[in-house]
């Protein structure tokens, strides 16, 4: 896929997130930068119209790139599953949490948690706390790497 591609599905995907937070299309949209007929379109799948309104379905399958991590560091997934983007921006908040606060308690619920690619392969959520502390140390970690993609 085509890096524009690929931006435009993580738009119509955080557009449709924005709507099941409910918030307006037309007001996620606009937020997001793409327009409202481009989200209705390709997104078609994750909404359905509610009082000539649009809302968005509890679940989708649409097509997502999603970083995760793993021992290895950071790797990008494809994903049709909102369900497991979910659950790995979970993870990426309770990770956050325990680099800046020590606390681990929210890593917990993710221990032998793994994270289900569009191929059906299963990647392990990364939890082991000396491992998380050498990859923060390495740089790894940072907030903004999250959203940076793979490696």
């Amino acid at each position: 896929m085509s890096p524009n591609d690929q931006e435009t599905w993580d738009s119509i995907a955080h557009v449709i997130t924005r709507i099941r937070e409910g918030v307006p299309l037309a007001r996620a949209s606009k937020e997001v930068g793409i327009a409202p007929e481009i989200v209705v379109d390709l997104g078609r799948p994750a909404l359905r119209k509610k009082r000539g309104r649009y809302v968005a379905t509890k679940t989708d399958h649409l097509l997502r790139m999603i970083s995760t991590l793993t021992v290895n560091g950071k790797k990008l997934l494809a994903t049709r599953d909102s369900r497991q983007a979910s659950l790995v921006g979970g993870h990426w908040a309770a990770v956050q949490r325990y680099l800046q606060t020590g606390d681990d308690s929210a890593l917990r619920r993710f221990k032998n948690k793994r994270v289900t690619d569009a191929s059906g392969k299963r990647h392990s959520l990364l939890t082991d706390l000396q491992e998380l502390d050498r990859q923060a140390s390495a740089g790894v970690l940072s907030f903004e790497s999250m959203y940076a993609g793979g490696r």
